[in-house]
């Protein structure tokens, strides 16, 4: 086999792979004879037919099928003796196919970059620090009460919190316009589900009341007619109904899983959850950090391949999300490639550079950290000890904590040498979102 390879442009590499015409030859010969073997036609009898037949009706067919496994195994083999690393599939382009004559093809792809790490300790770091006060705990039970609430009709003025029935007509320059009017609608005020300044114009209104407010739609609403546009709502509530909180007795308890125990026991279990979600939520404010300082400081060359193999990854996952309201063959066009781009490319990045750390720091995965972490996943089960023994039998579901450990690790090793401070907080702050830089 003779190789060469030349760069054409950054990571983009060109690999001619030339082999003996016998290396594609001799196989299609021996598939053919094994066929004659086994083959039926109509005029010959099983096993007694010729060679020459065989070859004229199914020649083509086996000879295409040696040419794309001939070509797919002696690229890899090139690229070892070459020493390249492809990122990606390459595109083979054929140049000599034909039967006794060498076979000769060109592959053309990217490889993956050299990744230079920068300097561990200009990393900065703040910790939150935080504990679950009782509070706290007054506050997620209340809230878990309005989870289970109730409504009940009402006559007084509308409050935040309570939800009312409503019509309403819009008008722009005193024009109705598409979308802007409604019959029947609920809506629990202080929900954030209108446009702002809609629901607050409701409260304080009583059922069989009929007022005009005045809005301003965003600038980023998804009607370009209507964005940043001033309007007037007519608006007309039919009904009003207010939340009614159920009582701290045992059948609450048992919605939530706790049937015995009585209230102590109860929020002995929503401080243990809040707990463990406060330890999580601070870890993942600390790893965010470490993430987006990586990213910011590595200046990585990234292969197109890469990025649109995650791309993909991205749009098959929205297409889950939306529970099979999209199409698969669809997606491509109603999620065009720019939605997720510039997340492909942030994931490919701070792949490369992880990767990179564990390869120059020899970081091995911590099996004791994997099964800690398939128990944590497990605790919150019925039946845990079943969840830990399908994810150790399981060697997908079990690659993805592996994964997930080991980033963990890294973050950790990025730690041991960075600047951390650490910054007292409250559970709230601790437990919000926080945006990626």
């Amino acid at each position: 086999m003779q190789v060469s390879i030349e760069t054409t442009s950054g990571l983009e590499r060109r690999l001619t792979v030339n082999l003996p015409a016998e290396v594609v030859d001799k196989e299609v010969d021996k598939r053919l004879q094994q066929a004659a073997k086994t083959v039926r036609i109509n005029g010959f009898r099983k096993g007694k037919v010729p060679l020459k037949v065989v070859r004229q009706r199914f020649g083509d067919g086996v000879r295409q099928e040696v040419l794309g496994e001939v070509m797919s195994r002696s690229f890899y083999e090139a690229v070892q003796k070459e020493q390249v690393k492809p990122a990606g599939q390459p595109s083979i382009e054929a140049k000599s196919i034909a039967p006794g004559e060498n076979l000769e093809y060109v592959a053309t792809f990217e490889v993956y970059p050299e990744v230079a790490l920068a300097d561990l300790s200009e990393v900065a770091v703040e910790r939150p620090v935080a504990e679950v006060t009782d509070a706290d705990v007054d506050n997620m039970i209340d809230v878990l009460r309005k989870q289970q609430s109730s409504w009940k009709e009402t006559k007084r003025k509308a409050q935040k919190g309570d939800r009312v029935t409503i019509d309403f007509v819009g008008r722009k320059d005193g024009e109705e316009f598409d979308g802007g009017k409604a019959e029947g609608q609920r809506l629990v005020l202080g929900s954030g589900s209108m446009i702002p300044g809609f629901e607050d114009g409701i409260i304080g209104m009583k059922p069989g009341e009929e007022k005009e407010v005045e809005v301003t739609f965003p600038e980023d609403y998804q009607a370009e007619n209507l964005r940043g546009a001033n309007a007037v709502f007519t608006i007309k509530v039919t009904n009003s109904e207010k939340p009614e909180l159920p009582e701290l007795n045992d059948e609450f308890f048992a919605a939530y899983g706790v049937d015995a125990g009585g209230e102590e026991k109860f929020r002995e279990e929503v401080r243990n959850n809040m707990q463990r979600e406060l330890k999580n939520a601070a870890l993942n404010k600390v790893k965010t950090q470490v993430m987006d300082q990586l990213f910011g400081k590595h200046q990585v060359e990234i292969p197109a391949a890469l990025v649109k193999s995650e791309v993909n990854t991205l749009r098959g996952q929205m297409v889950q999300q939306f529970g099979g309201q999209i199409n698969p063959q669809d997606a491509a066009r109603m999620l065009p490639d720019t939605m997720f781009e510039e997340q492909a490319k942030r994931r490919v990045v701070l792949g490369l550079v992880v990767g990179e750390i564990v390869k120059q720091n020899k970081i091995a995965v911590d099996s004791d950290r994997v099964k800690a972490k398939v128990e944590e996943l497990a605790s919150t089960y019925q039946q845990p000890e079943e969840v830990v023994d399908y994810y150790f039998n399981n060697r997908e579901l079990l690659a993805g904590v592996e994964s997930v450990v080991l980033e963990d690790q890294v973050v950790d090793f990025v730690l041991d040498k960075a600047k951390v401070s650490e910054v007292e907080s409250t559970y709230d702050d601790v437990i919000k979102p926080q945006k990626q830089a």
